[in-house]
């Protein structure tokens, strides 16, 4: 059946929106001409799609009631279980709600893919599913993860595991909240601006941002191609390296990935931390919104690593601040353009295309007045610099991240690690159902500081959480030189090792 033609006036609307000035004889020749340059498109649409096949058995699953979702943190349920044996035999897994799961319904935190049904399993699903893992299902998350805290997504917020009321973080939340409350050993979450380690940081796990590259995102929904991440959230540090061990190496569908690579993590454990050198970041603390529990915090457990064998020292990159500006406009920019405009996949690169994805994100221009409001500004702000300033910031701010990446390598080059808090702030209260517009902007982005630069650059970055303070969870994050998980695991480790953080 031939793909569908545009009518003279979808043709002529087209012809105006690229500036073209179209009389009705240019139309009628352009209409005509229009159906043999199509051609080749009936041919495509009459074959098959090239996708991955789905191998492991799975039911379609439920939506939990309240009694089974105390947190309002599983978006689905959904059990699909692994191969027998393997180093995942035994964990199971919740998956953030943007990773595809064939046969399973997904919604990244909105009602816009309200019905969509993934025909695709990512490819951690599968690498996970190869290992013994078993599946349980789908990690709420927030509204298309954009927000770092837990009060946008859909249906309800989702709360902190260690104090109802308060935020889990974002935009992986219910990975977080579940993790932190016990539900399951493992949880995938995907990090743009800190959306691992926020939540990791506000629910008291570990929580991994591996090296750009390193885990491939293939199946799992984009927001921005150079700054997607995706990686484990765990409640223990060996658990955290196994699965990135199962995770991460290159899988021959997704471009992101170059220059890739792998060590068995998991030898990194045990180590201990002498002999490594640390730097603690200056401008890592002190921010508008830093409290002063957690920065304390956050040195004292560079104290405990000094009393391990490490050496700590203060070193300063003043760079660093400029980091969250840097990323502003590449997330903005470049989500607007790939994830709206560009339905999800976008184009120009050579990887897997979710295709059912793609048709199923378009459904936003019919619902645009039910977006969040954090997606809403996001994408304002997005379309406004790209179409009245050409894209020219977002092009500037990706050459910016190559200096800032050589800033932190040139300290990288005399430190192991770079510690500083994860967050300068513990988790929040959720706002009002209904509050003012301001706050809800407000509690969704302004713990970005120390999380968003490094998705720029791309420097492997792990939460670890390292004391309480109110009942709330305290974490310090180790950076370290891209690839180098291992050392970031041998310092986790040993530190995880020194005492139970909740009494720190």
């Amino acid at each position: 059946m031939p793909v569908q033609r545009p009518t003279p006036d979808q043709l002529l609307e087209i012809a105006q929106d690229l500036g073209m000035s179209f009389s009705a004889e240019d139309l009628a020749f352009f209409h005509t001409a229009l159906d043999a340059t199509m051609t080749p498109y009936d041919l495509i649409d009459a074959l098959p799609d090239n996708l991955p096949e789905v191998t492991y058995p799975r039911t379609t699953g439920y939506h939990p009631g309240p009694a089974e979702n105390t947190l309002n943190a599983w978006a689905w349920k959904a059990e699909v279980k692994g191969a027998d044996g393997g180093p995942l035999e035994g964990k199971t897994v919740a998956l953030k709600d943007n990773v595809c799961l064939a046969g399973v319904p997904m919604r990244n935190g909105s009602n816009v893919l309200e019905g969509y049904v993934p025909n695709v399993d990512a490819t951690i699903v599968t690498r996970m599913l190869d290992a013994g893992a078993t599946i349980l299902g789908k990690a709420v998350c927030e509204y298309f993860c954009l927000s770092g805290g837990s009060h946008t997504s859909e249906p309800a917020p989702v709360h902190n595991p260690h104090k109802a009321g308060y935020s889990a973080g974002g935009s992986s939340s219910g990975s977080g909240a579940l993790v932190g409350s016990g539900e399951v050993d493992m949880a995938i979450g995907g990090d743009q601006g800190g959306s691992i380690r926020i939540p990791a940081a506000y629910c008291g796990v570990y929580g991994m941002k591996p090296t750009h590259g390193l885990v491939p995102y293939t199946g799992v929904m984009p927001i921005e191609n150079t700054i997607d991440h995706t990686g484990p959230m765990t409640a223990s540090v060996a658990d955290n390296a196994l699965l990135l061990e199962v995770l991460a190496g290159p899988d021959g569908l997704d471009p992101r990935q170059y220059d890739v690579k792998t060590a068995p993590y998991t030898e990194a454990l045990g180590q201990g931390a002498a002999g490594l050198k640390i730097g603690v970041l200056k401008e890592g603390f002190g921010h508008p919104v830093s409290e002063d529990d957690v920065d304390a915090k956050v040195r004292a457990a560079a104290e405990t690593l000094r009393g391990l064998g490490a050496s700590v020292e203060e070193v300063s990159i003043e760079m660093h601040l400029l980091g969250p500006a840097i990323w502003t406009p590449i997330a903005l920019e470049g989500l607007q353009w790939q994830m709206m405009q560009g339905n999800g996949m976008g184009m120009n690169w050579k990887g897997l295309y979710t295709t059912s994805l793609l048709d199923a994100v378009a459904n936003w221009r019919s619902r645009a007045d039910d977006l969040s409001d954090t997606l809403k500004i996001s994408m304002l702000v997005g379309e406004y610099a790209i179409r009245y300033h050409r894209g020219h910031y977002y092009a500037k701010c990706q050459n910016l991240a190559r200096k800032l990446k050589a800033t932190y390598d040139a300290a990288l080059s005399q430190y192991d690690l770079l510690l500083m808090p994860t967050l300068p702030l513990k988790a929040t209260k959720l706002p009002e159902p209904g509050g003012p517009k301001e706050e809800v902007l407000a509690r969704a982005f302004e713990m970005l500081p120390n999380t968003a630069p490094f998705d720029v650059t791309g420097h492997p970055a792990m939460a670890v959480p390292c004391g309480m303070s109110d009942g709330l969870p305290v974490s310090m994050m180790l950076v370290g030189r891209s690839y180098d998980e291992s050392t970031i695991y041998q310092a986790a480790a040993a530190f995880e090792g020194a005492g139970d953080w909740k009494s720190m």
